[in-house]
């Protein structure tokens, strides 16, 4: 990342540490890395099966502020021959010293707490994404990754498929020809209800509302709010408490592709429109948006559809790469590379490959490779800082109807009244410290 990657660790304070990760815990080659799964929604559960897969993997404890999901998780473990510790309260987790790392699949205002909390308490780290909320969380993150010398792999699984790592090699080649534009999209045809209205109402039985919400201001619960029941799935994703709608949750995966194929380059200008202009819910993130990212070399777009189904290049998602000699599309099913009109370039697709197509399970085994080797993750910490980073602007871009001008070296924006929301703010007693 070169300059671009030194001015980030200044603005994390890192400037003189080292960028070398070691640890004086190293196992021996052969031994399992006990693992502890705080967050046992979909992504979590998901997570706790990819890691019962890998024979240097030993998943030991599970914890959730929804005892339910804590049963749940432990019987699917159970099935797989594993007897695994259940608690609420994601300290425990932490403060055992026989759990060498953590996997972090809370709702997304917890990423940036837990996973410095993690570090300090000398765990690995697998965060999901998107791995922060505010902008300012993400440098505390690096910060205390390389402090604490730990490894830090976001749930950016996609780095990991061959068709993603496919595309960047395309890119890298030069067979595009120059490269002015790029594109990311997603579409769908939701009800105009959508998750629809319901009231306030107390929590349901076995879950800690109050740990929940965390550093998030108190607010009544909502079944949309909380959104991990079978009606409410996720939902909470679409309210800008605890994370970022579309464009942190699908934008992240589409985006994050572009900086891998562009060596983690970060965006210069960010302008977005969007609104709810269908859905009748009471989510706050809109159905429909269009973000412009102005990069270095090339003008990407980013479009998010709930009310359309067209897709493009016959893909309902993806992203799209178009040089002067061809154009790359790709996702999680394939990768194309379709030549211009009289172009020499010879059209090809990489698709229907089991093994090209296989994404979470070789993540993990990186993750736990890596805690053996001590060397950087496939999706190390500081990588989707920075994609998660460009989306939560193309947010605030939004939400205050202004372009931003994005300030790297002092990983801020040029527009002053848009700073003070780029600052985290929790609920006492939670504190984001490194």
């Amino acid at each position: 990342m070169g300059n671009n990657r030194r001015n980030f660790l200044k603005a994390a304070g890192l400037a003189g540490l080292t960028t070398n990760i070691f640890t004086g815990n190293l196992r021996g080659a052969n031994d399992r890395v006990a693992v502890g799964f705080i967050g046992l929604g979909a992504m979590g559960s998901g997570n706790l099966g990819y890691a019962m897969k890998i024979p240097e993997a030993q998943p030991v404890a599970v914890c959730d502020v929804y005892q339910p999901y804590v049963e749940r998780a432990q019987a699917q473990a159970r099935r797989g021959g594993l007897e695994l510790k259940g608690v609420k309260d994601f300290r425990e987790i932490l403060a055992d010293k026989s759990i060498d790392a953590v996997c972090i699949s809370a709702p997304d205002h917890w990423h940036a707490y837990m996973a410095v909390e993690a570090c300090k308490a000398g765990k690995d780290v697998y965060v999901e994404k998107p791995v922060c909320v505010y902008v300012d969380e993400g440098p505390k993150m690096v910060e205390a990754a390389r402090k604490y010398d730990r490894v830090v792999q976001a749930g950016t699984m996609q780095r990991s498929g061959g068709y993603f790592q496919k595309a960047k090699e395309i890119v890298a080649s030069g067979v595009l020809g120059e490269i002015t534009f790029c594109h990311a999209w997603q579409a769908g045809n939701t009800p105009k209800e959508q998750w629809g209205n319901p009231p306030d109402t107390d929590p349901p039985a076995g879950l800690d509302w109050d740990m929940w919400l965390g550093p998030a201001r108190r607010v009544a619960f909502n079944a949309n709010r909380w959104g991990i029941s079978p009606t409410h799935f996720s939902t909470f994703r679409y309210f800008w408490d605890y994370a970022g709608g579309a464009m942190t949750d699908w934008g992240v995966h589409l985006i994050d592709p572009l900086h891998q194929c562009f060596n983690e380059v970060m965006p210069t200008t960010i302008s977005t429109l969007g609104g709810k202009f269908y859905v009748t819910d009471n989510v706050e993130t809109p159905d429909t948006m269009l973000a412009t990212f102005v990069y270095p070399k090339f003008l990407a777009s980013y479009e998010s559809r709930t009310a359309n189904t067209m897709p493009m290049f016959g893909q309902d998602y993806g992203t799209s790469v178009h040089g002067t000699e061809a154009t790359m599309v790709f996702n999680r099913g394939g990768c194309w590379v379709v030549p211009n009109e009289k172009s020499k370039v010879a059209a090809a697709a990489y698709e229907k490959s089991l093994e090209m197509g296989s994404m979470n399970v070789p993540h993990w085994k990186n993750f736990i490779a890596c805690i053996k080797s001590r060397q950087r993750p496939t999706s190390d910490i500081e990588t989707c800082v920075r994609s998660s980073t460009a989306c939560i602007l193309a947010n605030l871009s939004m939400r205050f109807k202004t372009r931003l001008d994005w300030d790297e070296a002092n990983w801020t924006v040029a527009q002053e009244e848009i700073r003070p929301h780029l600052k985290y703010h929790y609920r006492a007693p939670w504190k984001l410290e490194v």
